[in-house]
């Protein structure tokens, strides 16, 4: 059977299905054959490390789990003829459920009125403060993608105004902005929704939040590294920034004991996807995409860059 390289973990169920057409060898263990190696199964937090790749002269496939993918250097992966999948789409819905949760949590201040409760405060103290409404408000979606429109979708029945910023402007409804820092002035809240990578690498910097201001919201459900986040503790902390909802991080799983310690924060363990159900869904995409290619050669949901491949 032909070789596979899996970095990271996998479920019963993939390494089961893909046991029975490759012989696999878990990075992890620290030993095996690199020059047998046809096939990598990994996922959108590990990759695959540059000094790994170069060391599989017979690499033809990398599935990765997960719809991001900006650890893996798909520009030599191209240059190689090494095909390059993620699992879009089968977690647009739950990640946009993710976004809509960290957003009303903001807005409704749901861990301070929990701890309200669970402390005896509101039967020694009275009720709590007033929180604001979600209804009506002006959400700016930076990275207009599938997950993007969904987060679109799942927000109508609170009524929002939709606007948007991304490298081109779409065929949708939506205002579109060409300047971030113009949207987000205009904006109560903003969701993070765009790919990772250098392009993107702390896209929301000090003017973005500022501009904000002290009454935005900002949500992140995308990668740690398109938020600065040193400008965004000092921005919460100076009251430029009014809350945050996170999702990811610059350095997870380590999270600044600043944010952790903020009341205007809510924090989440990069848990987007993280249901039984769409992180099912994913894996067996992402053996799907392994066993079509030993198949055939082809692949279901090649990532942008090698969908010509």
């Amino acid at each position: 059977m032909p070789d596979l390289l899996l970095i990271g973990g996998a479920t019963d169920t993939m390494i089961a299905r893909m046991a029975e057409k490759f012989t696999i060898h878990k990075l992890s263990d620290g030993n095996y054959p690199a020059e047998k190696i046809t096939h990598v199964c990994t996922n959108g937090h590990d990759g695959v490390k540059p000094e790994i790749m170069a060391d599989l002269p017979s690499l033809k496939l990398i599935s990765c789990y997960g719809v991001g993918y900006d650890a893996i250097d798909t520009t030599e992966a191209v240059r190689r003829g090494i095909v390059v999948t993620h699992t879009p789409n089968v977690l647009n819905a739950e990640v946009a459920t993710t976004a809509v949760l960290l957003m009303l949590a903001c807005y409704r201040e749901l861990l301070r009125d929990d701890a309200h409760v669970r402390s005896g405060n509101w039967e020694v103290n009275g009720n709590a403060p007033l929180t604001r409404s979600a209804d009506n408000q002006t959400v700016g979606i930076l990275g207009l993608g599938r997950i993007g429109q969904a987060i679109a979708d799942k927000l109508a029945p609170w009524n929002p105004t939709i606007v948007y910023h991304t490298r081109t402007k779409k065929d949708v409804a939506y205002k579109y902005y060409d300047d971030l820092k113009a949207m987000a002035a205009d904006c109560d809240v903003l969701i993070c929704i765009t790919p990772g990578g250098p392009s993107t690498n702390k896209i929301v910097n000090a003017d973005v939040l500022e501009a904000l201001g002290p009454q935005g919201t900002l949500i992140n459900v995308s990668r740690g590294s398109v938020v600065d986040e040193a400008a965004l503790i000092t921005a919460l902390q100076t009251g430029k920034l009014g809350w945050a909802g996170l999702d990811v991080f610059e350095q997870e799983p380590h999270v600044p004991q600043a944010l952790r310690d903020m009341p205007n924060t809510v924090l989440l363990p990069h848990v987007g996807s993280a249901t039984i159900e769409t992180r099912a869904a994913m894996g067996a995409l992402t053996v799907d995409n392994l066993l079509q290619h030993l198949e055939n050669g082809t692949v279901i949901s090649p990532v942008p860059e090698c969908a010509d491949m």
